[in-house]
Formats: C-alpha cells, structure tokens, sequence
C-alpha cells in the first residue's frame, strides 16, 4: 500500500492480442518503464501473455490488485500510427480493439524470432528492369510516381482494360518508394495469385517480394514477420491480413483487382481490405492506389465526388485487341441432358484446338454438380448443419457443403423413400464439364482450375507452367481463373453458364456477374492472335449480357447507381446487418425481435427485419437478421455502438455485426 500523502505509481495501459474491448493497467517491471509501442510480457489470468503498450494507465484499479509487467521485448517498436489503425477499425467495425490487434501479430508464436532464425534481406534494385512504356502507361506511371515522391494522402483508381499493363504501371510507382528508401505493400484478393506476380515482380525488381499469407509455414511467417517490424523488408506483396503488419515506414499501399469481394474478411474481425487500406493510407499520410479492370462502383462514385483520382489506360498493350464476344442463346439449342457445351461453342473448341491455340471455359461452381436428388421421390441432400444442398464431388468420391465443410458418401439408399441407386446428379460443376470434355473432345489436353484443386500458390504456377508450355489445351474451371494469369495462346473463352450468378435477392449480382464476366472475357487475346468469347445465356435480353457485348461498362455501372439510388443503397446510402445466431429457433427469434424493439427512433435510420437469413441455418446454427439503412452522413458505426449498448442478448446467443456487408447470404 502506498502510504498517505505518496504518489501513487504510474500505470501503463497494456493491449493484448485477445478479444477484449479495453486495454488492461499495470505496473511498470522493475527499473524500465516502456514507451507506448513496446512488446511486453504480462501476466493475464493465471498465465503469461505478449501485449502492447498503449499508453498511460487508464487507473481506477485499486493499487493492490495492480500487477507488473513481467519483461520487454526486445522488438522494435509499433509506430504511432499502427496503434491508430488499431483503434480505428476497432471502432468502425464495433471490434473489441484486442481482436484487431491479433491480427498485426499474426500469432503469439511469431513474435520472438528463434536463435537459428536468420532471414535473408531482399536486395532490390527500383531500376534492375526498366520496361519500355506506351504513351498512355508512362502518364499514367508519372501521375503515380508523383504521389509517391511528395508523400501524403490520396487514393487514386487505376482503371485500364484487361491487358492494358496495370501491373507494370503501379510497378514504377513501387520502384519510387524503393528509390525512397520505404516499405510498398501490395494487396492481392486470392494467395492462389501470388505466384503468378512474384515472378514478374523479381524480374522487374531484382527480387522476390517479402509474402504475408496464410500459405507460409510457420517458420517463414515469422521470419517475414520480422523483417516487417525491423524495416528489412521494403516490398510486401500479401493477402488483406498484410494491411495490418507494424510497418516502421510504410510509403505506398496498392490493392489490385480493388473490386474483388474475396477482400471482405467476413468471421472475427469483419472487415474490407480495400476500405481499411484506404484509411490506413489516410492514417499514415501516404498514397494508396486502387487497381481494376472492373473497378467497384463504390470506388468509382468516389471518383464521380471527386474523392479519389483517376488514371485509364484505355488501350491493350502492344499489338493485343479487346477480344470479340458472342451471346449463344441456349434456347435454340436442343442438348441432351449430359451436355452442357453448346454446338457453337464445341465447334469453336474443335477449331482452336486445330490452330494450334488453347481454350478456356468458364463455369464458376466447384465440384460435379450443384444438386444431387432421387429420382424417386425428389428427395435432395442437404446439408444437416446448413441451409444448403450438398455438392457432389467425383474427385473424392463424396459430397461436401460449401459453406461449413461438411462431407458425406453418396447413401446407398434414398434415407426418404428407401429407393436404391435412384440418387441423379443436377446441373454441372466444373468436374462435370471436364467428364464432357473428356468424352467429346477425347484428344484434347486438359486440367481443371479451382480453389479445391489448388489449396496453395505452387499448385497454381503448376497449372500456369503447363499452360505457359503449351502442355494443355484446355483449361477449365472457376472464377480463380479470371485474376490476372495471361496466356499468350489462348484465344477462346467459353461462359457455360452466364447467367449463374443474376439469381438469388443479392443487390450487387448484376454487378458482380458482369465484373466476372469482364474479367474473364479478358483472359481471351492477350497475345498477337485475336481473342474470342462464346458466353452461353439463357437471358441474352439481360442489361449484363448487352453490356457484356457492347463492351459499355460506363453506360453499365451509371446505370447500376441510378437504381442503388432509387432503392438507397450502397454507395448512396450505408448499410450494416446484425445477425443474431443460436442453436435453439424460438430463442433466435425472440432475441432478434428483441433488438428490433429497442432499435433507435429517428427519421434518417431505416430498420428491416428481423426475417431469417438467405441461409437461415449455417454451421449448425439458426440466424435471423436486421438490416440496418442510413444516409452517408450518419456516423453508423456510432449510432449502433449507442444502441448495443443497451442490449443484453443471452450469452449462449451470438449478435455478429458487419458494417458495410458485402454478401447477403
């Protein structure tokens, strides 16, 4: 106890890595009191734990239940302004702030660096290649480089046609903040792409980029880790996780391929990797540049208010033309029910195989097929944990839920009706198309694309190496594919079926499946040869598909806001969901209708619900959701942070918040 008329000791605020809203006080260790930044060591209930120096202590503890820091690390510091991003997204999302700061350590096991750790420094060279430019890359490289080189916040979308040399543009922007002597991070949507760039990365720059992405071991997270914290690293290329790395002088951020929804974190802490970029960029003073051939329309209303910049490359690269795109109405077409590839689009597979140039066809849906029923009594397999049919896959031989992991064999009998070998499988997969492939065009080379049969980058350079030496003739698989590989030889994709992603109730299908689409298409004609698309419909009348054809994304997305307008939506209106989940339906229910009740009363917030979600059971759980709508100018996190506040739901219910969704499932 401190006797009367003594100064009380000084506190520090310590944050730990764990889902706690408020960072915990303690007394400086012997002799050492950490600056704000420091990793230390603390004991937490009954066990030791790494945290961070927040700050001063908070007090109100009394002096006898204080406990002291235990050591220092011996780590560089984490700057002011990771400490910010830490706060800051804490907030926005209505994250407890610990859970933020988790994701900056990777794990408890990467932050102290083992004796036989030794990380080998990447010596990069900003001018070891200088590519040659067109007239249109070089004012768009110089408008990038300008940012870098008198250093302080924008954001700036570079918009250019699929092949137009984004990568090579944003790369001399790279190059000025290596000349700089500071850190460049790029962001990438899918660790699949990763080895693919690091390639064209090395060969401008003279090395490999230092990765972040939950395909390293262990051992090279932490050693990469690291070198991030001590400033080694200068060039990161990594997953949206990488956002959140303590950079010591981190000078630019690009995200490629901006409007991909994989950059929505949606489980612990929810977030989109593009908008927390952006404002990591505000944080820290820097330039961020978001880079698209199909750039979200929430990026490019931003444009249209004058908030962000903008830079287009309008042309191909070199001697490459946009490719030709074709609508095949599948209404005029009798097949039979094992064929899904059209008379059209099989000719055109024939003729490019015999010229000696490859294929691509498109059918984002993994596995065999989508449904699997008795054609006895029209009984389908679900998945016992989730609103969701089961999907077959003849790769193993089993069927598996998509969304929570579930597998099962296919059942001998039908567990409805008891009828046996009556189970028929519905609609196509990818492994369904190469099954056709494979009967039809039994000479053609071929291999399938997707994430369940590439579960790391160097299965995908396997594939693109194979296709880069002309060893396949065909490839086929999901939207995995229509992310930035180019094919020199590849002059024809095939669309199995475009209309896939228009159903369902969500707001941004139309602009998500003509963005795909886009993408895609833009695999075709990259080389010296002209490129062709063949895009199976049954809807050719559909805005995407005239838009598709016409190549108008313009006239497309200024359509798009138009009715995001009228319907207030995003990016006019904001949006947040809560979601409350449990194992018992009646208690879900009460509960939601409970929040509801207490919803804030005021004429600028809109509340919907509560109703079941599109997936009303997932992964076990019932899930009834409210839809939250307000102008851009409420402050939403805010208001909803004042309105939880209030609420109680009991502790075996969840209430999983998402400000700004991105999928409504």
């Amino acid at each position: 106890m401190t006797s009367p008329g003594a100064t009380p000791p000084q506190t520090l605020s310590v944050l730990l890595p764990a889902p706690l809203s408020d960072a915990y006080d303690y007394l400086p260790g012997d002799g050492e009191r950490p600056e704000a930044g420091r990793f230390v060591e603390v004991p937490f209930g009954g066990r030791k734990m790494i945290g961070v120096v927040w700050g001063p202590g908070k007090g109100g503890v009394p002096e006898g239940k204080l406990k002291s820091i235990i050591r220092v690390l011996d780590l560089p510091l984490v700057p002011d302004v990771n400490r910010a991003f830490v706060d800051w997204v804490a907030s926005y999302t209505l994250t407890p702030a610990g859970a933020v700061l988790k994701m900056m350590f990777g794990s408890a096991k990467l932050i102290e660096a083992k004796k036989k750790d030794v990380f080998s420094t990447p010596a990069f060279n900003p001018d070891f290649h200088q590519p040659v430019l067109n007239e249109g890359q070089a004012k768009a490289a110089a408008t990038l480089v300008e940012k870098v080189k008198h250093p302080s916040y924008s954001t700036t979308l570079l918009d250019g046609v699929t092949g137009s040399g984004k990568t090579e543009v944003f790369c001399e922007a790279i190059a000025e903040c290596l000349r700089l002597d500071r850190q460049a991070l790029v962001l990438l949507p899918e660790i699949a792409m990763t080895a693919a760039l690091i390639d064209r990365f090395a060969a401008r720059f003279g090395a490999r980029p230092v990765e972040w992405h939950s395909g390293l071991s262990e051992k090279q997270r932490r050693l990469n880790w690291g070198a991030i914290a001590r400033g080694q690293a200068q060039f990161i290329l990594g997953a949206r996780s990488a956002l959140f790395l303590p950079y010591p002088d981190l000078g630019l951020i690009v995200v490629d391929e901006e409007h991909e929804a994989a950059y929505k974190q949606e489980e612990g802490v929810i977030y989109h990797g593009r908008d927390m970029a952006v404002a990591r960029a505000h944080l820290g003073e820097i330039p961020v540049v978001l880079s698209s051939a199909t750039p979200s329309l929430e990026t490019l209303f931003n444009v249209k208010q004058g908030k962000y910049g903008h830079v287009q490359l309008l042309q191909r690269f070199g001697a490459a033309q946009m490719p030709n795109i074709e609508l095949v109405d599948l209404r005029k077409y009798k097949m039979t029910a094992q064929e899904f590839i059209s008379p059209p689009l099989f000719e055109a597979l024939k003729q490019t195989i015999a010229g000696g140039q490859q294929s691509m066809l498109f059918l984002n849906r993994r596995g065999y097929a989508p449904l699997t029923l008795c054609r006895a009594c029209g009984h389908r397999l679900q998945c016992p944990q989730c609103t969701s049919w089961l999907t077959e896959h003849k790769q193993s031989g089993r069927l598996h839920c998509h969304h929570c992991g579930f597998a099962m064999k296919l059942p001998e009998k039908c567990p409805a009706c008891e009828a046996e070998g009556k189970f028929a499988a519905c609609g196509p997969g990818v492994e369904r198309i190469a099954e056709e492939v494979k009967k039809r065009l039994p000479e053609a080379r071929f291999a399938v694309m997707a994430s369940d049969t590439l579960d790391n980058p160097q299965a995908a350079q396997e594939l693109v190496d194979r296709m880069t030496r002309r060893d396949l003739d065909i490839l086929i698989g999901t939207q995995i594919m229509a992310k930035g590989y180019h094919f020199p030889l590849l002059t024809l994709v095939g669309v199995v079926d475009g209309d896939l992603g228009l159903a369902g109730g969500d707001p941004r299908a139309a602009e998500r499946t003509f963005q795909l689409l886009q993408q895609i298409s833009g695999r075709s004609g990259r080389g010296e040869d002209a490129g062709r698309v063949l895009l199976q419909t049954t809807s050719p009348e559909h805005p995407v598909m005239k838009a598709i054809v016409k190549g108008d994304r313009d006239a497309f997305m200024e359509a798009e806001l138009r009715e995001r307008e009228a319907y207030r939506l995003p990016p006019y209106w904001r949006l947040a969901s809560l979601t409350v989940s449990g194992e018992n339906v009646n208690e879900v229910i009460r509960a939601a209708q409970h929040l509801a009740s207490t919803a804030p009363q005021r004429e600028d917030l809109r509340v919907l619900g509560p109703a079941p979600a599109p997936f009303a059971m997932l992964r076990g759980k019932y899930r009834h959701r409210l839809m939250i709508q307000a102008p851009r100018t409420v402050n939403l996190s805010a208001v909803l942070r004042h309105w939880l506040a209030g609420v109680k739901l009991p502790r075996h219910l969840r209430l999983l918040v998402d400000i700004d969704p991105y999928s409504f499932l």
